[in-house]
């Protein structure tokens, strides 16, 4: 299988075959990295209209772009439908505070194909002929609140009479330094219609800074292709077929436009733009060189009819560019299939295979180069004006040694162009099922030296690097290693395992240090993720004073108490010291199960007998200690700290058996805690767990009412309980209240673009069922459980583990009505042949209508769906 070959070639450092690939983001402007103000107000330092003026310093962007792992030479396709006020560059969206849930991209495109060594690649974006309505999605989303929906491109009418065009933007690779490029544009109104396609070349500029002064330089000396020359990736050359115009400019700020500098001569970076929609034949250099070229065609498309440009990236000097052309893309189109086939072929239902590969495709898509040097950041540029003193102290000042530089699985590369710590965990696990090495690779980065603190602390996001996010990764290693396992005949990569429990000891000693505010075992964190789902920012002070003793974060510690545990079980297999280290997590977790029972040894455990519910408990110094009511997610995390131990297992570390039994009878009141520890399993299995039977019964029995957390298309996470009944806190004269929202937040919370306070979430859904399988590995099939609550089915736990899995996919199959669940209530969407089938992947989704809401291209944790339409074995 080529694919596979090729996969093997390029994980083996053979054949550089990932040397090229998707890595352009989508958005550069508004980004922390390009930042440069006094106040962090990253928004508002590059907005989208600046952006096509400005030479960035950490990265580029583009519509369906490609660059070098290194970023120093990119590829991407730019469009002019003759009306428009600017070039389409780059996909448009609303900042932050324009939209009225936060930032929001404004366009349609779709990320159809991709293979793991992105040998073939296919997007599809959706461009309009009329004139693309900027200002009026501005304006309209800027009247209204919170409590209304957003206004959307297709709510402006522009697609009503298909006035628009379908242009599909394909990769293949002849060679690793060799890809063939097609970009099919269709017609798909009712009229003839123009259309500038102009696809891009172009250096990212490294000589503006003052580091190296060394320019890298393109040139059009033939009619047949741009040449472009750079000292360390050498010569590559762009073929191009037809006769276009051929635009050269420089990728450099353009000073006069941004700043009112008229002294300031050159060809600057929006010199292309400023030729083709202005008509200005001064913007760009009549002597064809530069660091920015365009290659400018002018169709005339006929209506339902297409056109097909060709070009090929190379390394190589070839005399007939595109003599096999057509061959290659049938090759890597049929290679794709192959390798979809083989991973798919247990999977019977051929709408969720196209489910599963879009999302495959997606993740693939949203690689990106992400290069942030904080030091130089916060120091500024020899070259540039010296930044503001007042940043010394602010954002990531505090995280100097960070220096990243590399290719990572991004959450979405328009709303979420930067890597999230705990959204990197989850996007390992789908990952795996395509490319093992890929997913052990990028976990292993977050615990480089470069990138994770001093202190132990795992960089959360570039907003704020200090943020906690939960500690999902020794649960992703373990994962990744059992896939791996699995799939490899039985053999582990053990030294990928070995290495990251080094690295995660520090982080959880970081953990221990520094969230455990009076070292009782009870753990803080704040937001922990979850953005909006406290009454209250549980990041930053409380208006009632006092901290929370979170369920979540005492949880999320119990579980990886657990994890590590398991981890360091499996390597004492090869090397019996680490039952050592196996014996500390055990017991630190039982220290933790205790603790959860009585805070403070006041009496008060995050477990509430009356309601059958775990809730964060509410610390205020010379007050009683309460808890906060909040139905939430949140309660349900206590079901992840489990864990099941085989006979042979346990066989295997006599030391850790010796130690844990001397333990239990030594510390009763702990064991006591652990459910069924002295109590035989199926096939003798024993169980470590936070919830004893009945407590697992009881939370099971609120988070399968469809009252409260059951929706048709998952667990909710705020319970639908609150819609009647919302929650609220008094505090002095100020009252705060949470109630059941199943759509976007009205909220500001962290910015107000997510929610937790109702919406389905794949990351935690995921947790859910796989929590569920190991519950059903220990009792077995004779334990069931009433599924939903009240309706007097009972389904054993493996079965209701299933069904959860279906309501998720029930978000993106076709339902009775062929509609999918996913794409809303927009007709369009749903009926026309040109839409129907392509699949968004959002941030999260409606909690009783499944529709898609938040970040719409965020197949990085919705990416999940992938392993979990993967039939288990």
């Amino acid at each position: 299988m080529e694919e596979k070959k090729r996969l093997a070639e390029s994980n083996s450092r053979k054949v550089k075959w990932k040397m090229w690939g998707p890595y352009v983001s989508e958005r550069q402007w508004g980004t922390v990295r390009e930042d440069y103000s006094a106040n962090g107000d990253a928004w508002n330092y590059i907005t989208h209209d600046q952006s096509r003026s400005k030479a960035y310093r950490w990265g580029e962007e583009g519509i369906g772009g490609i660059c070098d792992t290194k970023q120093r030479l990119c590829f991407s396709v730019a469009l002019w439908n003759g009306k428009d006020p600017i070039l389409k560059e780059t996909f448009f969206g609303l900042s932050n505070q324009q939209g009225n849930h936060g930032e929001d991209v404004k366009e349609y495109f779709y990320y159809l194909d991709n293979t793991p060594t992105h040998s073939y690649m296919k997007m599809l974006y959706k461009y309009t002929q009329q004139e693309f309505p900027y200002k009026q999605l501005v304006e309209e989303n800027e009247k209204r609140g919170r409590l209304d929906s957003e206004f959307e491109l297709i709510d402006t009418g522009i697609f009503d009479e298909d006035k628009y065009f379908d242009v599909f933007i394909e990769y293949a690779k002849a060679g690793p330094e060799d890809i063939f490029i097609k970009i099919t544009i269709f017609n798909r109104g009712k009229e003839t219609a123009l259309i500038n396609v102009i696809p891009q070349l172009w250096f990212r500029n490294t000589w503006s800074w003052g580091y190296d002064a060394y320019k890298p330089s393109m040139i059009s000396s033939s009619k047949k292709f741009i040449e472009a020359n750079h000292r360390s990736l050498g010569k590559y050359s762009l073929y191009y077929d037809g006769e276009p115009e051929l635009l050269f400019c420089e990728n450099e700020t353009n000073f006069k436009r941004l700043n009112g500098l008229n002294e300031v001569k050159g060809f600057f970076k929006d010199g292309i733009n400023e030729y083709i929609v202005e008509g200005n034949k001064k913007a760009v250099n009549p002597s064809n060189k530069g660091t920015k070229a365009g290659a400018n065609y002018k169709l005339v498309i006929d209506f339902g009819k297409s056109a097909i440009l060709k070009f090929r990236l190379s390394s190589k000097q070839i005399k007939l560019p595109f003599e096999h052309f057509d061959s290659i893309f049938e090759e890597r189109e049929h290679e794709a299939d192959e390798f979809y086939s083989d991973l798919q072929k247990k999977i019977k239902d051929e709408d969720e295979k196209k489910i599963q590969r879009q999302a495959f495709a997606g993740m693939l898509w949203c690689k990106q180069f992400y290069y942030y040097d904080i030091r130089q950041w916060l120091n500024g540029d020899p070259a540039q004006p010296q930044p503001p003193v007042e940043r010394m102290k602010g954002r990531n000042s505090d995280w100097i040694h960070l220096n990243n530089a590399d290719i990572i699985s991004m959450p979405d590369k328009w709303e979420y162009p930067w890597y999230a710590s705990w959204d990197l965990a989850f996007h390992c696990i789908p990952f795996t099922l395509i490319d093992t090495e890929f997913a052990k690779r990028q976990l292993k980065l977050l615990t480089k030296e470069w990138y994770m603190h001093p202190n132990g602390q795992f960089p959360a996001y570039e907003w704020n690097f200090n943020a906690v996010n939960p500690p999902v990764h020794a649960w992703a290693a373990w994962r990744i290693y059992k896939i791996d396992k699995k799939n490899n005949e039985g053999k582990g990569d053990v030294e990928f395992l070995e290495s990251m429990l080094h690295k995660l000891l520090f982080n959880f000693t970081w953990w221990v240090n520094r969230k455990d505010k009076d070292n009782r075992n009870i753990f803080q964190g704040g937001f922990l993720g979850l953005d909006n789902i406290g009454v209250f920012d549980r990041s930053a002070e409380l208006p009632s004073g006092g901290f929370i003793e979170q369920s979540d974060a005492t949880s999320w510690m119990a579980m990886y108490c657990l994890n590590m545990m398991r981890i360091s079980l499996e390597l004492s297999t090869q090397k019996p010291v680490y039952q050592d280290t196996a014996t500390k997590f055990f017991e630190h977790f039982l220290y933790i199960a205790g603790a959860m029972e009585n805070i403070g040894n006041q009496d008060i455990e995050l477990w509430d007998e009356e309601d059958q519910f775990y809730y964060d408990v509410l610390n205020i110094p010379g007050k009683k200690i309460e808890r906060i009511k909040i139905r939430s997610i949140v309660g349900l995390i206590p079901l992840f700290a489990v864990e099941v131990l085989e006979p042979d297992l346990m066989e295997a570390a006599p030391k850790f058996w010796k130690r844990l039994e001397w333990f239990l009878n030594y510390r009763e009141d702990l064991a006591g805690l652990v459910s069924r520890w002295y109590e035989h399993g199926y096939g003798e299995r024993r169980l470590l767990s936070l919830l004893r039977g009945h407590r697992m019964k009881m939370l099971l029995r609120r988070m399968l009412d469809e009252s409260e957390f059951l929706s048709d298309f998952g667990v909710r996470s705020l319970s639908k309980y609150h819609k009647d009944n919302p929650y609220k806190f008094y505090s002095d004269d100020h009252t705060s209240m949470i109630n059941y929202e199943p759509a976007e937040s009205e909220s500001s919370m962290f910015g107000g673009n997510s929610n937790w306070r109702g919406p389905v979430w794949f990351p935690l859904n995921y947790l859910i069922i796989e929590a569920l399988q190991k519950f059903h590995y220990y009792y077995g099939d004779d334990f069931k459980v009433e599924y939903p609550t009240g309706s007097e089915n009972y389904f054993t736990i493996k079965e209701i583990s299933e069904e959860l899995t279906k309501r998720l996919i029930r978000i993106f199959v076709r339902d009775g009505n062929g509609y999918r669940p996913v794409l809303g209530e927009i007709k369009k969407f749903q009926t026309d042949p040109n839409f129907r089938n392509y699949i968004p992947f959002h941030e999260y989704f409606h909690g009783d209508t499944g529709k898609g809401l938040g970040a719409s291209h965020q197949t990085g944790w919705t990416g999940l769906i992938a392993k979990l339409i993967q039939p288990r074995e």
